[in-house]
Order: C-alpha cells, then structure tokens, then sequence
C-alpha cells in the first residue's frame, strides 16, 4: 500500500483537490481535531485564494481551517 493510500479518506481528497488548483506544485495538509491547515508552494499569487475554495465543501461545522504559504 503507498503512503497515499494509508492516509484518511478526507486528508486525501484534500490532497487531491489542493494539487487540482493550477500552479499549486507543493503541499501540505495538517488535521488535528475541530482545525485543519493548508500550506502550499506556488508560483501564482492568487493560488492560495483559490485552494481555499476548492476545499470549501470539506469544511465541516465548527471547524477552523487556516491557509498559508510555504517557503
């Protein structure tokens, strides 16, 4: 089994739709209960505005999600 397929179902499909927004070429995707962070590598300058709207439907009530840039 790889290392994606071990990880949560909803830690993959965040994975999955991070890497799906265009000029994203690094990420990573940290969930602890009730908060979920998200830092990504890009080029673009809006590809952080945009990640955070292609994982809006994963959000669940009452939990805090936290985006940023990764060096």
């Amino acid at each position: 089994m790889s290392e994606v397929e071990d990880l949560p179902p909803r830690l993959r499909r965040a994975l999955e739709l991070v890497y799906a927004v265009e000029g994203v070429s690094e990420a990573r995707v940290w969930m602890s209960p009730g908060k979920v962070s998200v830092g990504v590598r890009s080029q673009t300058l809006d590809a952080l505005s945009r990640v955070e709207k292609a994982v809006l439907s994963l959000k669940e009530p009452g939990e805090e999600w936290s985006f940023g840039w990764m060096e």
